[in-house]
């Protein structure tokens, strides 16, 4: 299959930048354009410049107040006192000179992404400055300052009336967004995460259902710690298939953070390039047979930035482009160029070679307990669907 499809860029997403020591770094997002290029995988002729968010677009998402704490501290004016009542000014999201700037571009960016998709100029389009998940209507959090997705979601809602379905494969639970949409059942949410019992946010239990109208409507998978290939891969396609054929959506949104690999150093699971290569294969198959191919991805967690993010993003791309994932060698001069710049020693393949972590004594225990958590999400789907069949 050869699809058309849109990569979404600017050198200026790296002005999304806390401090250098900032585990939050968008210099990945150069690291894996450069890896496609290398690879003749991207052409300029695949690339969507994007623009910046208007403060009317920010505000389907985000409140005025918000907006306007974010603009004063962007210049400097925002007191630490003042900032700590909107979630500025943390260790985990500092302030930086320039950040409504920098943040409105990321979402600026998704909405590119939204557009060249919707408007049927390419059948996927892909945002890896975006992503930003942990975002709130009044309040920043987890590294994120507006969330790109939600505020995309609504103008997609806005502008469009599609019935969207998200889908969240960050090892962080997608909270700003769920509880965006929790009272929303023209909006699907779906998210395979660590358990909050160990990770950030904390959030992303099973019984998260949703409000109101919107109850039913959203799921959640938080999976154990140490969980490896088989296990994700077994309970996310098994949930998501049922997922999509129950809700019928219009289009897919995803967030594609690459932080559930054993390498990436903020979280537990011991996940390899195997879920990077599968996560998209699964999205692009379920575009096509419910969406017409709309599929919208962004990027999101990753920490790793050497090793693991441009690897598992550049997959994103090469599914896209003909649904077939990389093979065999890194290109030689992407690894020349980078090693030099790299504190770690780069991998020479796409693959992560077997053996490449310790094993994990907790296996089977690991594999039960999310086959637990699989079966009440399915259990949820199969209530939600008799219950909507009922009327």
């Amino acid at each position: 299959m050869s699809c058309h499809a849109g990569f979404v860029f600017s050198d200026k997403f790296t002005t999304y930048r806390f401090r250098d020591d900032h585990p939050f770094n968008q210099m990945r997002v150069i690291l894996t354009k450069e890896l496609l290029e290398n690879s003749q995988a991207l052409l300029d002729t695949h690339l969507i410049s994007p623009r910046y968010a208007t403060e009317d677009e920010l505000a389907l998402a985000h409140s005025k107040t918000y907006l306007q704490a974010v603009q004063k501290a962007s210049k400097g004016m925002l007191s630490e006192e003042e900032g700590m009542e909107f979630g500025i000014g943390t260790e985990d999201t500092p302030m930086f000179e320039g950040m409504h700037e920098a943040s409105k571009l990321l979402v600026g960016s998704t909405l590119s992404a939204i557009d060249a998709v919707l408007e049927g100029h390419v059948q996927h389009a892909l945002n890896l400055g975006g992503g930003l998940h942990h975002g709130f209507e009044r309040k920043a959090s987890g590294f994120c300052i507006y969330n790109d997705g939600a505020v995309g979601i609504k103008y997609i809602r806005k502008k469009y009336d599609y019935k969207v379905l998200y889908v969240d494969t960050d090892a962080h639970h997608g909270d700003g967004v769920q509880w965006a949409f929790y009272d929303d059942p023209n909006v699907c949410t779906f998210s395979i995460h660590e358990t909050g019992r160990y990770l950030f946010p904390g959030t992303g239990n099973v019984n998260e259902r949703g409000l109101k109208e919107g109850y039913g409507y959203s799921f959640n998978l938080p999976i154990d710690a140490f969980t490896e290939d088989g296990s994700f891969l077994h309970v996310y396609e098994s949930a998501l298939r049922e997922v999509v054929e129950f809700f019928k959506p219009d289009v897919i949104v995803t967030q594609n953070g690459a932080d559930a690999h054993f390498l990436d150093p903020l979280t537990h699971l011991s996940s390899t390039m195997k879920i990077y290569e599968r996560i998209p294969q699964v999205a692009h198959e379920l575009a096509h047979k419910y969406c017409d191919g709309r599929w919208i991805a962004l990027g999101g967690g990753g920490y790793d930035i050497w090793r693991v993010v441009p690897r598992a993003w550049s997959q994103i791309w090469k599914i896209m482009l003909d649904d077939t994932p990389f093979e065999g060698n890194l290109p030689e001069n992407w690894l020349e160029k980078w090693q030099k710049e790299s504190p770690v020693p780069l991998p020479e393949y796409w693959h992560d070679p077997d053996g490449s972590y310790k094993p994990i004594p907790r296996r089977k225990e690991i594999e039960e307990k999310n086959e637990k958590i699989l079966e009440k999400s399915l259990q949820l789907i199969l209530n939600q669907k008799r219950f909507n069949n009922s009327f």
